[in-house]
């Protein structure tokens, strides 16, 4: 277990390294330091000299990638990307372009997005196991072939349908909840209990049709044959057996959502006005603060990878049979 532990922290940290790598040239693509200069400084207009003063302010004045005049390993070190992008593996994200600390806006918007993406995660995958394990067992009939359709239907409604028609129904019709804002303390549920459960509603066609699946491959094989045989009844057999040894994939497929625990929802934090990291991201998109963007994707990344680790742990727990050496 230690070497394997210790195998995919070293993976990790290569793959940290070529994720930021990748998204430092991406950005680079599109922008130079000269177009955040005057982005930031309030125009195309902008004399060179402002422009030249703000780089070596932030720390862009030097070569992106190769710093061919500096001698020796200053030639890797004295550039954009190493300056920029090794602080971040010991926490270090540095400020935003408008000056503030962006580990502290990370810590201080964590909060709202985790009281908006947990109970989302939460709820989703309860009743997503409990209606798909559902299906499952009047598989075969008209109920099962109802929701299967339902399930496609809702999955070929945009998440957008969802918020927008919740906005208008719940919040400008029947005046139930605040249509956006967020309100910190116990008022908070007033502002979320509505992006909570669209976000719970919006989820459920494509989890349940998936789950569904799952246990309906576990259903017909021989280990369930052999349940039944010994007498367990069909609600034993899915509860003790089937969603037992169903629950390795949907570990894997739960895996994708960690990130997102701690990232927030991009759509949902914008709509609804949660000062989450969603949403930080976004405007640090929309104004091109590549300080965030940076932060952001590597945070993103660290989740992820963490996410793959403990799930590759929850397997011995989930299944006996497998083991990591």
């Amino acid at each position: 277990m230690g070497n394997y532990l210790l195998r995919r922290v070293l993976y990790g940290l290569l793959v940290l390294l070529g994720v930021n790598l990748i998204t430092f040239v991406l950005f680079f693509q599109v922008n130079s330091p000269d177009d955040m200069a005057r982005l930031a400084l309030g125009g195309k207009r902008v004399a060179q000299e402002s422009v030249d003063q703000w780089k070596r302010e932030k720390g862009y004045d030097l070569p992106l990638l190769i710093n061919s005049e500096a001698p020796g390993s200053d030639k890797l070190t004295e550039t954009i990307f190493f300056q920029k992008s090794v602080p971040m593996f010991v926490g270090e994200f540095g400020s935003s372009d408008d000056g503030r600390n962006i580990a502290n806006e990370i810590v201080k918007r964590a909060g709202p997005s985790l009281a908006l993406a947990v109970p989302v995660f939460v709820l989703g995958l309860f009743l997503n196991i409990v209606l798909s394990l559902l299906l499952t067992f009047f598989r075969g009939t008209y109920l099962d072939l109802t929701g299967v359709v339902l399930c496609v239907l809702a999955m070929s409604i945009s998440g957008l349908f969802y918020i927008i028609g919740g906005q208008y129904l719940f919040s400008k019709t029947l005046a139930l909840v605040p249509i956006s804002g967020y309100d910190s303390g116990v008022d908070a549920w007033r502002f979320l209990i509505l992006p909570v459960i669209i976000g719970v509603v919006s989820g459920l066609g494509g989890g349940t049709r998936w789950y569904r699946t799952i246990f309906l491959e576990e259903i017909n094989k021989d280990y369930v044959r052999t349940a039944r045989a010994k007498g367990l009844s069909e609600v034993q057999v899915l509860g003790r057996h089937v969603l037992r040894n169903g629950l390795i994939p949907i570990l894997t497929g739960s895996v994708t959502v960690i990130p997102l625990l701690f990232m927030g929802s991009l759509i949902s934090e914008s709509f609804f006005g949660i000062p989450g990291l969603g949403s930080y991201t976004i405007e640090a998109i929309q104004s091109q603060d590549f300080a965030i963007v940076r932060a952001m994707v590597f945070i993103g990344s660290v989740l992820y990878l963490v996410g793959l680790i403990l799930t590759d742990i929850a397997y011995t727990i989930a299944d006996p049979r497998v083991r990591l050496a």
